[in-house]
């Protein structure tokens, strides 16, 4: 029995790429490229940082991931830098989010965000998107200073919720996030919304959906 829902934020609930199409016409025709490198030295950085015992609070990396993605794609203008972390701060959420929250919380569930986002940063976008009023909480893991998928970081929920962990259900677009929550013992949602293939066979989902409507027959 799910007696409440846990989301995670940057492409599960907010298109991660929204800031380059907001100036894609400036960015030129690298941007698809350019928003690719940024997302993935974004996770990156979490994870080598996590592994080696250190942190760096994600606002901090999302501004070296950028840094990085304008040196390997010169033909980005530099002067873009100030537009796209703005636009970072209130990046869209994808158009079946807040119908989704509202779905849910009209059946009295309780929901959640759990991101690698800091406080300041999931406030703004949250705030942004108009989905104060269906969250219970806001859960950030500058609370522990590790990145998910660190067993420590899912914990925040339970903690949180007072919650065992087979009551909860963590929805992600993250098929890595979607493993670390499987392992810790959530019933597991992984929004696959481009079809992409499995990874993680051993650690597999309750439910794969194609997007957060799916949530409501759930």
């Amino acid at each position: 029995m799910v007696s409440a829902y846990v989301f995670d934020a940057y492409g599960t609930l907010f298109d991660v790429h929204a800031a380059i199409a907001r100036h894609r016409a400036a960015a030129g025709p690298d941007a698809d490229r350019f928003s690719d490198i940024w997302r993935t030295k974004q996770l990156e950085y979490t994870w080598t940082l996590t592994l080696a015992g250190q942190y760096a609070d994600f606002w901090t990396l999302t501004e070296r991931a950028l840094d990085f993605a304008f040196a390997r794609v010169p033909s980005v203008d530099r002067g873009l830098r100030p537009q796209l972390l703005e636009a970072y701060r209130t990046l869209d959420a994808f158009p079946d989010a807040r119908a989704a929250l509202a779905a849910l919380k009209a059946r009295g569930l309780r929901l959640a965000i759990l991101s690698n986002g800091t406080p300041s940063m999931l406030s703004a976008a949250v705030e942004a998107a108009g989905m104060a009023g269906y969250l219970d909480a806001v859960l950030s893991v500058d609370a522990v200073r590790q990145y998910k998928p660190r067993p420590e970081v899912y914990e925040l929920v339970t903690n949180a919720f007072a919650l065992e962990r087979s009551n909860v259900g963590f929805v992600s677009s993250n098929r890595w996030d979607v493993m670390g929550a499987a392992s810790f013992g959530f019933q597991t949602y992984w929004v696959n919304r481009l079809a992409v293939p499995d990874e993680y066979g051993d650690f597999a989902p309750l439910r794969r959906i194609g997007d957060l409507t799916a949530l409501s027959a759930a």
